[in-house]
């Protein structure tokens, strides 16, 4: 047969040009046309099974690799979903990103998956990627308000979801958590233990997120018509290193100016603020009481077990994805915002074993 007369050469021919392998190389290995390689690649019961085996043993002997580009350029359809995290380093995201995972996986979609680190230019630089790379959707959990964004990638026919902000209207789809009823129960927590000196520590001006949460916290203790002096400590990130450097400027203030409690704006600040003030022999929740956001699975481990406000990341993640692929499917979301609530989980950093309330 041709290809057993001339597959070797061919193959020895196409290695040594260095190009890439077409579906005329591989029409001429094997012998056939290139509409009947083309109907083995991706309409294989019209070929008949004799004819395919050949063609498939040209492809896997040549090492063809089927232009998905190209393909998608003719059919107008990658089956492809980009997904922008705020930050891949917080575990939060990443779980959120297994639930958009999933989901797409199970139904024969592909992920694209970019990191913007809280940088607006570096969100808007993927952004831009992805509606050059020609998927069929993002879903973005971006750094402040891109409505104006998506609409405009809407326009150029790429569906587009938020996650983790809560969108209005119909120009826009979002995944939300209610994160002013965050804040709300979090300090409410605190004001319960008999907590009056409560220092937030987040930058409002960093995420929306934050700022919801600290106003939600705000809301707390101004309906507990108590006498609560409520602070502000704004770290310089979101991270466990920022964390510490709170926890440094905590320990260095005598105990009488120290806030007896503390509710960080996440996990991962709550669990740096923990390391500093446990190294110190700062006794926790006895002296200073600590509310973390997220509940990331390290805040059930820390030694110090960190209660925290509780978002469903995978659900979430899940939840965008549905309503993406639903849209692009053609069955219109309902509804067009998923809010989800958040749930307090109370450990050790604020009640422990042997406290008394304040």
């Amino acid at each position: 047969m041709a290809a057993g007369r001339h597959g070797g050469r061919a193959d020895s021919a196409l290695r040594q040009v260095g190009r890439p392998v077409s579906i005329k190389d591989v029409a001429r290995e094997s012998g056939v046309s290139p509409g009947t390689v083309s109907n083995v690649l991706n309409h294989p019961e019209r070929v008949t099974e004799a004819k395919r085996l050949r063609v498939e043993e040209s492809v896997r002997r040549l090492g063809f690799v089927r232009n998905e580009s190209a393909r998608h350029l003719r059919t107008g359809n990658s089956h492809t979903l980009g997904l922008l995290l705020l930050d891949v380093w917080n575990p939060f995201f990443t779980e959120m990103a297994r639930g958009v995972e999933d989901w797409a996986f199970d139904r024969g979609w592909t992920i694209l998956i970019s990191n913007s680190a809280r940088q607006p230019t570096r969100e808007a630089i993927y952004l831009n990627l992805f509606a050059e790379r020609r998927v069929d959707g993002i879903i973005v959990a971006p750094h402040g308000d891109i409505t104006e964004r998506l609409i405009d990638l809407q326009n150029r026919g790429i569906a587009t979801v938020m996650a983790d902000q809560r969108g209005s209207g119909d120009t826009t789809m979002s995944v939300s958590l209610d994160d002013v009823h965050g804040g709300e129960l979090a300090a409410t927590h605190l004001l319960q233990l008999g907590h009056r000196r409560i220092s937030f520590i987040g930058d409002p001006n960093q995420v929306t997120q934050v700022r919801d949460r600290l106003f939600g916290a705000t809301k707390a203790v101004a309906a507990s018509n108590l006498p609560v002096q409520l602070g502000v400590l704004e770290p310089t990130d979101l991270t466990v290193a920022a964390g510490r450097d709170i926890g440094e400027m905590i320990v260095d203030l005598p105990p009488s100016e120290r806030s007896t409690a503390l509710f960080a704006s996440n996990d991962l600040v709550a669990i740096g603020i923990m390391q500093i003030l446990l190294r110190a022999g700062v006794r926790i929740p006895h002296e200073i009481a600590i509310v973390g956001y997220d509940d990331i699975e390290f805040a059930r481990q820390s030694t110090v077990p960190l209660t925290s406000i509780r978002q469903p990341a995978y659900e979430m993640g899940r939840s965008a994805a549905q309503l993406i692929t639903a849209a692009l499917t053609g069955e219109p979301p309902t509804p067009r915002h998923v809010v989800f609530e958040p749930e307090l989980v109370i450990r050790e950093s604020t009640i422990g074993r042997d406290t008394d309330p304040v």
